[in-house]
């Protein structure tokens, strides 16, 4: 058997695995868990003043958050409606701005629970 077919023989066997696994290699860092959990802590404590210096601290942007995250099942807005932080909630919904989906299926969001 030539070094060609051995690559190609070694290649066909691996690329399956490889598909299969890559998936699982998404997973989140510690880092990004605390910064998301700091997040979802400031968004319940109703203080915009502790939403946006978290926010920044950790470098992220008001809008993604509003848009991705996830806390304890529930998007960070409603969230942050139902524990009493209505300043917040209203933060994080007008830094969404007007903004018509038309295409949820595509729509990914980063659930954390603490």
């Amino acid at each position: 058997m030539t070094t060609f077919k051995k690559t190609l023989l070694a290649l066909t066997a691996v690329l399956p695995v490889l598909a299969i696994s890559l998936p699982s290699q998404a997973a989140m860092t510690p880092y990004m868990e605390k910064a998301l959990i700091d997040v979802c802590k400031a968004a319940k404590s109703n203080s915009i003043l502790k939403l946006k210096s978290t926010t920044e601290s950790y470098r992220l942007q008001t809008k993604t958050v509003a848009l991705k995250l996830m806390c304890n099942g529930e998007d960070v807005i409603s969230f942050a409606e139902s524990n009493g932080a209505d300043k917040t909630a209203a933060r994080l919904q007008k830094s969404i701005g007007n903004v018509s989906i038309t295409d949820v299926a595509a729509l990914s969001k980063v659930k954390v629970t603490f």
